[in-house]
């Protein structure tokens, strides 16, 4: 597993973890770095850190190309993995689009229902094709 991969993954276990507890994410990667334990890179702590200072207008976006689906109604690991798709898609322009959109499949492949990859392929390509304003 390549280091970028390793990182959005932990990205998204601190992600989804405050998600759940409604804490607030830059406060839990602290902690995590602090803790050492598994070691967070510094990639892991730029995403968290994007999305959440985005979290707003990433879940705005979200809403908006999520056909018949609301944020709230959503499996909190494919929220979180569109958050974090959706960040890297629109706001880390060193990551090539595909790359973001397929990196965010495989998470939902991984750790998500057998829909939710066809689910967040589809939201993302729907955000690409028309690249809303971000900021």
């Amino acid at each position: 597993m390549s280091a970028r991969r390793k990182a959005r993954k932990r990205a998204l276990d601190v992600l989804y973890e405050s998600d759940l507890r409604g804490t607030d994410a830059a406060r839990t990667v602290a902690d995590r770095v602090a803790h050492g334990d598994p070691p967070i890179s510094d990639y892991t702590v730029t995403l968290v850190h994007g999305v959440h200072a985005n979290r707003a207008r990433i879940d705005e976006i979200i809403a908006a190309y999520a056909e018949d689906w609301t944020l709230a109604r959503m499996p909190a690991v494919d929220r979180n993995i569109l958050r974090l798709g959706v960040y890297e898609l629109l706001w880390r322009d060193e990551v090539p689009d595909l790359v973001a959109i397929d990196e965010a499949i495989e998470l939902a492949k991984a750790l998500s229902t057998d829909d939710s990859p066809r689910f967040v392929n589809g939201v993302l390509a729907r955000i690409l094709r028309s690249r809303p304003l971000v900021g």
